[in-house]
């Protein structure tokens, strides 16, 4: 089993910690591992940390542009971007 799908199963899991943790862990000795910084991304995000998990996806698109983190880092900055002013006024 590989990192990656190790890391996966644990974010399925919502075992994020143990997640962060392994890949925290990964990335010291794997820096230019751009599915890592991906699922980094990920655990991030699920935890609520979207500029954090926006910087680990611009990591993961600059070591790979092809990463599925191109795409989370595109929907990332379209919800970053939303604004409704009618949701503040109701």
């Amino acid at each position: 089993m590989s990192i990656s799908t190790n890391i996966a199963q644990l974010i399925r899991e919502n075992r994020l910690e143990e997640a962060a943790f392994e890949l925290d862990r990964y990335l010291k000795l794997n820096p230019e591992d751009a599915e890592a910084w991906y699922l980094r991304g990920k655990v991030w995000w699920r935890k609520g940390f979207l500029s954090r998990a926006m910087t680990c996806y611009s990591r993961a698109v600059t070591l790979d542009p092809e990463s599925p983190a191109a795409v989370a880092l595109s929907q990332a900055r379209d919800i970053a971007d939303f604004y409704n002013p009618d949701l503040l006024n109701p």
